[in-house]
């Protein structure tokens, strides 16, 4: 076949798992590939893949992901990437750095609005304005204001890296894959290090983006139903101007230990913590994988061993109660040489080699006695059903397959492997049935006979922050000293200069030139989700007939309100007791095993909403369920016994279901502070909000750690507790049932879940009344963090404001403009965002690892101004509300839509009220959105505060401040 567009056709194949044709292309020019995978779904996605192994831990390829996205040549505006955030329909819009290789991927079911994003991706990743400015403002700086005054650190991925070195999880992770791969990339910290990051020059970055960022060493990727010829003529356009080069970016092979290497490490912690909150990791590289069927085995040795509870390795390290919960657990497939770990998390640092045994001899009793088969079948069956139902939630199918991709293509095999799964599993399953020890040799050669082993021992340090913090500082001070009195006037005048560049907007020419979708391209309804409402024995039944790739999707819901405040925050391990604890005569592994043979997985979840034009609160405990319909009568079968005769007075396994929790939810603390911060924050603002932070806040914490004590002391009553929630909460006049489906498919399953319904006790407790609290004004929640979580907020409606669709609009316009110039841009946060609840009409900032305060607070209070001042600018207008409409039109797939169906009656969020809204964002005007900057000032002067960060900055503010955050040590 002649060449089309410059490429090459290489190879083409038929991918029946993902019901695609793909297609490896060759440009004969430059060398670069393209996989172009042709298939129906609309959801289509672009992605540029760079191998950028870095030599050092001084973040280079993480600034420069961060660094390309800020102005090209085509565009040269400051953020092309924040300006598609602003106003594109847009499906994803991200980067990624990894340990090797930089990925740039978007998607969008709007062919226009596809096409738009290409484009700007491709000229921001081959032709971006690299300038000192950029660097400094994407990675780091020195600012200093006046003479006198403390030279500092700022920098986006500065302060990011600065919040990532915060969590012990993320310490765990690096340092554990350190001591892996010493003499490989993978040993560098790709991200950056905040030790390592000042020394960063621009000559170095400027560098690496010329050797590295070329086409020659570039992957392109694209997916879905655009035109694949077109995709060679845009692609062509842009690598025609380049000629072929070499480019070393191989990533080399780590040569293999001789023998098993240990470790010590250190974290921050606060000082109450002690020796229970040690950590430990046992950690092994594998040998390189090529083949598929080796790959898909050793995930599912990693599933067997560790995936569920009752997994056999994870059981015996959580049954030992050495500990809290794993840590450094399970498969790492992006890495050349994958990497298998497991360990444990709140150990006293004397058990640390009982825990290092406890693995090894499970290990060897597993290789030995062999893996129980029902175990394996479980598993297998698992993974099968994941891969043939592709469920990426909402990650766009197209990106999931690209990331699967690489994990071959990055190291020059086969791209099109990793997505024909079918073959590799069915001889797997084969040799199964033939009786041969697939697993058990895997843990023999990979695992115990496998000198490549690192043991690391992680012990907290109550003063390791504080000495980092001295460290950095002494650092600066050394700087300063060595610099004369015209270098610091010149990084005077150089603060100033960054900060005038960035305070300046970007000029209507250069906004121009970017590709943009008009108000007239916008759909003016949202197509509706199908829905019938029906009932069974007193139970409301929703079903949504749509096609799901022949499976069923089962929701069973039961109305909180059945409970009394007092059990809200029992009921995430009632969650958890349903499906970890066993149920009548099968034990909790039995239990695991029936699910996963026989279904696509259970979970649970919950619902806490206002409710649409009434006062009251939509609270909800969710049972989900997957399974093929000749499985819908065991599916049912199971979530009887689950429901019905769960073990709830199995004391041992609450107790470590207990232990489990808050170790998770205390580890999530550093990378999702903000969602805790503004979770606390809203718990006073209304009862739904209220609720939610019982259930998944700062309040379950404290409660959790409770539960552990009364566990300790009285466990009947935590018993007592579960079974009362039991009691009150599963019964038929609290019950909601959802399935999604084709018709056919519903109609099979009826029956069986009609048997279900009727084995529900009857009746419904009495509603429950809830009283929101009285929390304080400022709030400061403390724990070890280099970096803060900044929220701000308030019900409007409490304000005079009824918020509408033009309030949306605002919202977003605050999110893409203000907040990413004045908070991140300019401030040096990660990241800031502004929510609007447009149920409760409850609206908040927060600020995502922020390195400043009362700043931020102070950037908040001026959003109206902001908001008054910007308001004529029709073209920024137009942006935000094709941006609001893209943000209201996320593409979701079947079980999503059904899910989000049930929410809207739950909630009472009719269409038309929903056409009313949109109604209003299309029709929003200048005038609008200065109304909402008036109740933006009343936030200003009555909004609740609440931050999450070091004591240090906490009690700082609080020397500055009239009225005072009331301190909370949380962690």
């Amino acid at each position: 076949m002649s060449p089309s567009h410059g490429f090459d056709l290489r190879t083409e194949t038929d991918l029946p798992e993902a019901g695609c044709t793909g297609r490896l292309y060759v440009h004969e020019k430059t060398g670069a590939e393209l996989m172009s995978v042709i298939c129906e779904d609309e959801n289509k996605v672009f992605g540029v893949s760079v191998r950028t192994p870095p030599s050092a831990s001084t973040g280079i390829a993480h600034i420069l992901e961060h660094s390309v996205l800020c102005g090209s040549q085509k565009y040269p505006v400051k953020a092309p990437f924040l300006e598609m955030l602003k106003s594109s329909l847009y499906t994803f819009l991200n980067a990624m750095t990894y340990g090797d290789k930089t990925v740039y991927p978007v998607g969008s079911a709007n062919l226009q609005d596809f096409y738009n994003l290409v484009d700007v991706y491709l000229d921001a990743v081959f032709h971006p304005l690299l300038t000192p400015d950029i660097l400094k403002q994407e990675g780091w700086h020195y600012e200093l204001d006046k003479l006198g005054g403390p030279l500092i650190y700022k920098g986006v991925v500065f302060n990011e890296m600065k919040g990532a070195y915060s969590s012990p999880e993320s310490r765990v992770r690096r340092h554990s894959q350190r001591t892996l791969y010493p003499d490989t990339t993978y040993g560098i910290d790709s991200g950056g290090d905040p030790a390592e990051i000042p020394s960063l020059t621009f000559e170095a970055f400027k560098r690496f983006h010329e050797r590295l960022y070329h086409p020659s060493n570039a992957k392109f990727f694209f997916y879905g139903n655009d035109d694949p010829e077109k995709r060679l003529e845009i692609l062509d356009a842009v690598l025609s101007g380049f000629s072929r080069i070499t480019v070393d970016s191989a990533v080399a092979l780590q040569p293999q230990f001789n023998a098993p290497r240990r470790f010590n490490q250190s974290f921050p912690a606060s000082a109450v913590e002690g020796a229970k909150e040690a950590r430990i990791t046992v950690n092994w590289m594998l040998d390189e994988v090529s083949s598929m069927e080796v790959q898909l085995s050793l995930a599912l040795l990693s599933s067997i061993l560790i995936e569920t509870p009752a997994s056999p390795l994870r059981k015996a390290l959580i049954d030992s109660r050495l500990g809290l919960d794993l840590t450094g657990a399970g498969l790492d497939t992006t890495l050349r040489q994958m990497k298998f770990g497991a360990g444990l998390k709140g150990i006293a640092i004397v058990d640390a080699d009982k825990v290092e045994a406890l693995i090894l001899t499970t290990l060897e009793r597993l290789a030995d006695v062999g893996l129980d088969p029902e175990t394996v079948e479980a598993a297998v069956n698992m993974a099968e059903f994941r891969l043939r139902e592709n469920n990426t939630g909402f990650f766009p199918r197209g990106v999931s397959i690209m990331l699967r991709a690489l994990s071959f293509w990055n190291y020059d095999r086969d791209p099109f492997a990793p997505l024909a799964w079918r073959e590799p599993l069915e001889r797997i399953k084969a040799r199964l049935a033939k009786g041969e020890r697939i697993f058990e040799t895997l843990i023999r050669e990979q695992l115990l006979e496998n000198p490549h082993r690192t043991t690391v021992l992680f012990t907290p340090d109550p003063d390791l922050g504080r000495r980092e913090a001295e460290e950095e500082r002494t650092r600066l001070d050394a700087a300063h000293a060595a610099m004369s009195a015209a270098d610091l006037e010149r990084i005077i005048e150089d603060t100033s200069a960054l900060k005038l560049k960035q305070e300046m907007p970007d000029t209507p020419a250069a906004l121009a030139t970017l590709p943009r979708l008009r108000l007239s391209d916008l759909p003016k309804t949202q197509p509706p989700i199908p829905i019938a409402i029906g009932e069974f024995a007193g139970v409301k039944y929703l079903t949504h007939d749509m096609p799901t790739n022949g499976i069923i999707y089962l929701d069973i819901g039961f109305d909180l309100h059945a409970l009394p405040p007092a059990l809200l925050p029992y009921t995430g391990i009632f969650r958890a007791a349903l499906l970890e604890t066993g149920a009548g005569d099968m034990d909790m592994v039995r239990l695991s095993q029936r699910i996963g043979r026989s279904t696509g997985g259970l979970s649970t979840g919950s619902l806490t909403s206002a409710v649409v034009g009434e006062n009251a609160t939509a609270a909800w405990l969710f049972l989900r369920s997957k399974a093929v319909p000749e499985k819908g009568e065991e599916l049912t079968a199971i979530l009887a016994d689950v429901l019905l005769r769960a073990r709830l007075d199995n004391r041992e396994r609450i107790e470590q279901l207990i232990d489990e929790a808050r170790a998770s939810m205390e580890a999530a603390l550093a990378p999702s502070g903000h969602a805790f911060a503004v979770s606390r924050l809203r718990a006073s603002l209304t009862e739904h909000d209220w609720a939610a932070e019982q259930i998944e806040g700062v309040s379950y914490i404290f409660a959790l750690r409770q539960m552990a004590r009364e566990m300790k002391e009285r466990p009947d009553s935590v018993i007592e507790a579960l079974e009362t929630i039991r009691r009150r909460l599963l019964r038929r006049g609290s019950m909601v049932v959802n399935l999604t489906a084709t018709a056919r498919d519903i109609s099979g399953v009826e029956p069986a879940l009609t048997r279900l319904i009727n084995a529900v006790p009857e009746g419904s407790a009495a509603g429950e009344q809830w009283l929101t609290p009285d929390l304080p004004r400022l709030e400061g929640l403390t724990m070890p963090a280099k970096v803060n979580y900044v929220a701000k907020g308030e019900r409007l409606t409490r304000l005079g404001c009824e918020p509408n669709g033009a309030a949306f609009v605002a919202s977003h316009w605050l999110r893409g403009g203000w907040l990413w110039d004045k908070v991140r841009v300019q401030g040096g946060a990660y990241g800031a965002h502004s929510v609007l609840d447009m149920r409760s009409g409850t609206f908040a900032f927060d600020s995502y690892r922020d390195p400043n305060l009362l700043d931020t607070i102070a950037i908040y209070d001026a959003a109206g101004t902001f908001l008054r001042g910007a308001a004529g600018n029709s073209g920024e207008l137009e942006r935000a509300i094709i941006g609001a409409i893209g943000a209201t039109d996320r593409y979701l797939l079947p079980d999503a839509k059904g899910r989000l169906s049930l929410e809207r009656y739950l909630t009472k969020d009719d269409e038309e009220r929903r056409q009313r809204l949109r109604d209003e964002v299309l029709g929003t005007t200048a005038a609008d959105i200065r109304r909402f900057a008036d109740a933006l000032d009343a936030v200003a002067a009555h909004g609740r505060v609440v931050v999450l960060g070091a004591p240090e900055a906490i009690e700082a503010a609080n020397t500055k401040l009239n009225e005072r955050f009331t301190i909370t040590k949380v962690l």
